[in-house]
């Protein structure tokens, strides 16, 4: 009996055919390299790319593309994959002949049950954040931290002071910091009070809003801002505080703010380009 060498595997690139889905979102484009034996049939082949394309066997229709020659239709189960002249290179395209609504789509998660632990369970555990900032004495472990009220308390004592020493008011302009050229986000105060809609930070956190009393709200501004690099139109959780176009609405902290003389965009290099005339 002659001795028969080993067939040398060949390395193939896998893709998988994109097709739109209705709405007009397309199927991801899978690519891939695998070491294919010539002597495999193509039904072995396609046992062997079911893991990397998700596509059961029987649903697989191949596509051969060798260059310098036509592309080539697998359709032949039972002939051998080197039949088909593959070379390092070659193009093996997986088509799924599933209808769309039966084929699996792993890029819509609205269907994916999501885990949600319940924070008395996530209290016991030991080796989360929580469990390390217990054993650091960080945040609310701190025996020196403030209580939440405290902390509001202060916080809002603080936006009060900046409101007064910055001497900002409705209708004045400023700009919002860190501000320097050319990255400078100016405007005009249309809004300053507390703002229920937006989220407490810090400690406060734990607190409902509905049980902050008026003294201790937090405070905040609101600014019209020259060009639309803002994030709303003066309204934040559905709730509106002032008017102005989509993007040109700001919500920041006083401390955030320097009120002065500043023109509105635009307006100051006019006014260079007229001292350079006089």
């Amino acid at each position: 009996m002659a001795f028969q060498p080993t067939p040398t595997d060949v390395s193939v690139i896998i893709t998988s055919a994109s097709m739109a889905r209705p709405g007009g979102e397309s199927e991801p484009r899978f690519l891939n390299e695998r070491r294919i034996t010539p002597t495999w049939t193509v039904e072995q082949v396609k046992s062997k790319l079911e893991t990397m394309t998700g596509v059961p066997p029987g649903c697989q229709r191949l596509r051969v593309k060798v260059h310098g020659r036509p592309d080539v239709w697998a359709d032949n189960d039972a002939q051998l994959i080197g039949d088909f002249g593959i070379a390092k290179g070659s193009e093996i395209e997986v088509h799924d002949s599933r209808p769309l609504a039966m084929r699996p789509n792993f890029t819509d998660l609205s269907s994916v049950e999501k885990y949600e632990m319940k924070p008395e369970t996530y209290e016991t555990l030991s080796d989360s954040v929580l469990a390390w900032k217990r054993n650091q004495k960080l945040g609310r472990f701190d025996p020196n931290a403030l209580s939440p009220e405290e902390s509001l308390r202060k916080q809002a004592e603080k936006d009060r002071a900046d409101i007064a020493s910055k001497g900002i008011a409705v209708t004045k302009r400023a700009i919002i910091l860190p501000s320097s050229p050319p990255h400078i986000r100016r405007g005009t105060i249309r809004f300053v009070g507390p703002v229920p809609t937006i989220p407490l930070t810090g400690p406060a956190r734990e607190l409902e809003k509905s049980d902050i009393p008026a003294e201790l709200q937090p405070l905040w501004v609101g600014i019209e801002l020259d060009e639309p690099t803002g994030k709303n139109d003066g309204s934040v959780g559905g709730q509106r505080f002032f008017e102005c176009p989509q993007k040109c609405g700001a919500f920041v902290k006083p401390e955030k703010l320097e009120v002065g003389d500043f023109p509105p965009l635009g307006l100051d290099d006019e006014l260079d380009d007229l001292m350079e005339e006089i």
